[in-house]
């Protein structure tokens, strides 16, 4: 570990911003830990776990597990302990974690873009069914996530996965983490460039080599060549963009440093073009400077974003080139960034004449019976293939025109719509309280019956707003559901109520990426209750709908309509 660790160190050349105060950066000499995650990692390379789940704690059940594997290595194999029951959100942040942890895993699959055949999708929803009490849910980072694990059925499920393709490794950790890409590279009629042949030669280089299984924390990517801008790349730490160059033809911007959480920060762009053979080697340099130069020292600012904040963006580009590429990069005027829906949801032209089809689980919750019927669907209908995107939806590709009208049916059938609500295929939700450790709130629960009542008060809503609002809903500040981009982002905590903390939300508005990316309006001291957030939300929507402009969308109104509107202090009647 310690000689493959030194020897990544560049030979340094160009002057680089040095922290007045040490964050253990490799490249200025920091060799010893500052933290206890930083001792884990280097007291033995978490990839290494891998075979002691295998050969040892399958064998002899949880007991046995090291408690070092158990709450840091096993995050490389996409293992978390999930919550125990009966720890409501007030424990939270008053227990230590090995109080919350439960017996059972949290695991997650990731697709990383990838196309999953229907033996693929099948193999999915078995193990959801055989060794997850059901469970499944489609992630925001193009993952299947389950629940109720037993260490003992994991490398069955590692088998499993094997054989189709699919692995756990490295999705979570401090790693490069599930890969982003565009749901319909390759088909989409109005793609710019297909990705995929780059998004797997940055995964055959990376995934499981010891020279980036030691990042300071998670290392987030998106990758995508659609106009759309498919794969949320304003917030991820690094991401390739589609673009065009007058001379050179089609390739990828580069974008580093996004990211949400406590501290949000949008990607800088980085206005270059790259070829998209050359692709890999951008995501390695990129990849080493955080390596080499991130912050190690506290676990709040180990993050990409924070080092490309305090360089700036030609201060990293000439890093990348000069000390990690060897060349200067192709100077390119970075893509415009659009409006619109960016989940594929509806039916859709393919280059070949066929259609692809993106249908909406609500708020990212499936189940192992629901996958393994919809690979029944795949192969009745002749479907080639399903891709994950990264607002939790599902896109079926290669579908023949005429079978598009039964499939719709059938899909309908076993609750994935390919013609949703508005605010069903506009909410997403986190994992939430429910098996979350993190988590103050419910959330998966409360999204879908959100959605439900939303969709009894606002039935004629699609008619008058066809792009929607945004709900993302999350269990706690991480942000793993976005909550600063969404219209409506509702941040779960503890909230007082007649003299009682209960469940309920901070209230982010007006947030979005793309040409209106922003990370919305946060009113001051402003939180909203569980149990009334039906009614602050109808009122809310009510009110942009009473005052709005024609053409307006509900970023803009936040930006203008008075804050008592926004509160859901005053209620506006809506013309008939």
């Amino acid at each position: 570990m310690s000689d493959l660790r030194y020897a990544a160190q560049p030979a340094t050349r160009t002057e680089v911003p040095r922290p007045k105060r040490g964050e253990g950066q490799w490249a200025f000499g920091y060799s010893e830990p500052l933290n206890k995650n930083e001792q884990s990692k280097k007291d033995d390379d978490p990839l290494n776990v891998q075979a002691r789940i295998q050969h040892v704690y399958s064998k002899r059940g949880f007991a046995s597990i090291d408690p070092a594997d158990l709450r840091g290595r096993f995050r490389w194999l996409g293992l978390y302990t999930q919550r125990a029951p009966g720890f409501d959100g007030g424990k939270t942040a008053m227990l230590e974690e090995d109080e919350l942890d439960d017996e059972f895993f949290m695991m997650r699959v990731r697709s990383d873009g990838q196309l999953l055949t229907p033996e693929a999708v099948r193999t999915l929803g078995t193990i959801g069914q055989e060794f997850a009490r059901d469970t499944a849910d489609v992630t925001d980072r193009e993952n299947i996530q389950y629940h109720w694990i037993r260490i003992e059925d994991v490398p069955e499920i590692w088998e499993r996965l094997e054989a189709v393709g699919l692995t756990t490794l490295e999705a979570c950790g401090d790693s490069p983490r599930p890969f982003l890409g565009s749901p319909v590279a390759g088909v989409a009629a109005d793609e710019i460039i297909d990705g995929s042949e780059a998004l797997a030669e940055i995964k055959r280089r990376i995934l499981g080599n010891p020279a980036y299984s030691n990042l300071p924390r998670k290392f987030k990517t998106a990758l995508t060549g659609h106009p759309s801008h498919d794969v949320s790349p304003e917030t991820n730490d690094v991401a390739f963009v589609g673009t065009v160059h007058p001379e050179h033809g089609p390739g990828f911007d580069l974008w580093v440093g996004g990211g949400l959480s406590t501290n949000p920060m949008l990607a800088q762009k980085l206005g270059v073009w790259i070829p998209i053979d050359e692709v890999a080697d951008a995501w390695e340099g990129v990849a080493a400077i955080f390596r080499d130069y991130g912050y190690r020292r506290l676990r709040s600012r180990a993050r990409l974003k924070f080092l490309v904040a305090d360089w700036g963006a030609d201060k990293f580009r000439e890093v990348l080139e000069n000390e990690y590429l060897g060349r200067e990069l192709v100077r390119c005027e970075s893509p415009g960034s659009p409006v619109g829906h960016r989940d594929h949801v509806g039916v859709h032209p393919q280059r070949d004449g066929r259609r692809y089809v993106g249908v909406a689980p609500t708020a990212g919750r499936v189940s192992g019976s629901m996958l393994t019927r919809l690979a029944d669907l795949m192969d009745l209908y002749g479907v080639a293939g399903a891709r994950l995107t990264p607002y939790q939806k599902i896109v079926l590709i290669g579908v023949d025109p005429d079978h598009v009208a039964p499939l719709l049916d059938r899909l309908d059938a076993i609750g994935l719509s390919g013609r949703p609500s508005g605010f069903r295929r506009n909410t997403m939700a986190c994992t939430g309280i429910e098996f979350c450790k993190l988590a103050i709130v419910d959330t998966k629960n409360r999204a879908r019956d959100l959605v439900a009542e939303l969709e009894r008060r606002f039935p004629d809503l699609d008619t008058v707003l066809p792009e929607g609002i945004t709900v993302n809903v999350n269990g706690c500040p991480n942000a793993c559901a976005r909550t600063q981009v969404a219209d409506i982002g509702l941040k779960g905590q503890l909230v007082m109520s007649d003299g009682e903390q209960v469940e309920g939300f901070q209230v982010h508005l007006g947030g979005a990426t793309g040409l209106q990316a922003n990370f919305g309006r946060k009113l001051r001291a402003h939180k909203v209750t569980s149990a009334g957030l039906d009614d602050y939300v109808t009122t809310v929507v009510s009110n942009f709908l009473a005052e709005r402009h024609e053409g307006e969308s509900f970023v803009d109104w936040v930006q203008r309509a008075d804050e008592e509107l926004l509160r859901g202090e005053r209620a506006l009647e809506v013309a008939s």
